[in-house]
């Protein structure tokens, strides 16, 4: 089953990296509210990782969602990494992600993407969210921003152990989908150049956005299209920086970027239409896009993705970003359905 025919209410899901603690400490209360503002909201489709704060953010989420009947509702996870139950005194170094949940749990995060690694990180990621089945299973973060030139590696051992694993649990009616849960384009395409297992899904986060998409445009989403594999986008704002932050990549944004930005919002504000309403529309407009999970941490924002996506904007304002090329020439906009 692909990920847009298993949606339930439409395409905007909830990314819970945020929950993990990710460079702040969230309160038990806030963290709830925020799941559930999700769901009084009428999100259905909801994405976490054992990763985000060594098993945090699968706690809160499954806190919220355990209370609700298990059929209203799509959920995917990750494997990949296995939370162990020693701990670690200092924080955790992540590839170019560096410390990011170092406010999260303290237990030990390791790399485990055998088959046996992957059957075990389910087993646990149930029992941490209390819920009796997960719908779709990323292999987490199998690129060169964690791995460095080690990636093909670590992704070849995934290759022989947890990707022919799923395809085994999928056809056993298990889960309802796999795939590969990553933020570099090159992984997502060596995965669809594969013959001898059948992802059903990528999710790709911060690659396919108003700032940053000609990668993925050119190499990815044409094949995933064609081979009719989804595409969940994540980070659609861009860690922030379409969303009213200044953060780009999860570090300080670059100057080109913060012109980039400006000159967006200079049509913007033209046209009265809010930037992350443009920045969540833009990446639904391709076919190969089957929903988009931003993150939040407070439950006002999940009102604001709401609003985002519901927001009508003028067809001269796509018009606009095209022509002063903000956009790569070839990018589906919503003027092109």
């Amino acid at each position: 089953m692909n990920v847009r025919s298993a949606l339930l209410n439409g395409p905007l899901g909830f990314g819970t990296a945020p929950l993990g603690n990710m460079f702040r400490a969230i309160p038990e209360d806030e963290a709830a509210a925020t799941v559930t503002a999700a769901w009084e909201a009428g999100t259905r489709f909801y994405d976490t990782a054992p990763f985000y704060g060594a098993g945090l953010a699968e706690i809160r989420l499954g806190a919220v969602l355990s209370k609700h009947n298990r059929n209203e509702y799509v959920l995917s996870t990750k494997v990949g990494r296995l939370i162990l139950d020693e701990t670690v005194d200092g924080p955790q170094e992540f590839g170019e992600k560096g410390t990011l949940f170092q406010y999260g749990r303290k237990n030990r995060v390791v790399h485990d993407y055998s088959a046996d690694g992957a059957r075990r990180s389910i087993d646990d990621s149930l029992q941490r969210m209390g819920v009796d089945r997960i719908d779709f299973v990323w292999i987490h973060d199998i690129a060169a921003d964690f791995h460095g030139d080690e990636w093909i590696g670590m992704f070849e051992a995934a290759h022989k152990g947890a990707m022919p694993a799923l395809d085994r649990l999928r056809d056993e009616g298990v889960i309802k989908g796999w795939g590969i849960g990553v933020n570099r384009v090159e992984a997502a395409e060596l995965l669809l150049s594969l013959t001898d297992v059948k992802p059903d899904g990528t999710l790709l986060a911060g690659r396919y956005t108003l700032l940053d998409h000609e990668l993925a445009l050119q190499r990815l989403m044409p094949t995933a299209q064609a081979k009719g594999v989804d595409i969940v986008v994540g980070g659609p704002y861009s860690s922030g920086i379409l969303a009213g932050g200044q953060t780009f990549e999860y570090g300080d944004a670059p100057k080109e970027i913060i012109a980039k930005v400006g000159k967006i919002k200079q049509i913007a504000q033209t046209y009265n239409v809010p930037i992350k309403a443009a920045a969540i529309q833009f990446v639904l407009a391709h076919p190969a896009t089957a929903a988009v999970i931003p993150g939040a941490s407070k439950p006002d924002r999940i009102k604001g993705d709401h609003e985002a996506i519901a927001t009508t904007i003028p067809e001269d304002f796509w018009r606009e970003i095209r022509v002063e090329r903000l956009v790569a020439e070839h990018a589906p906009l919503p003027i092109d359905r």
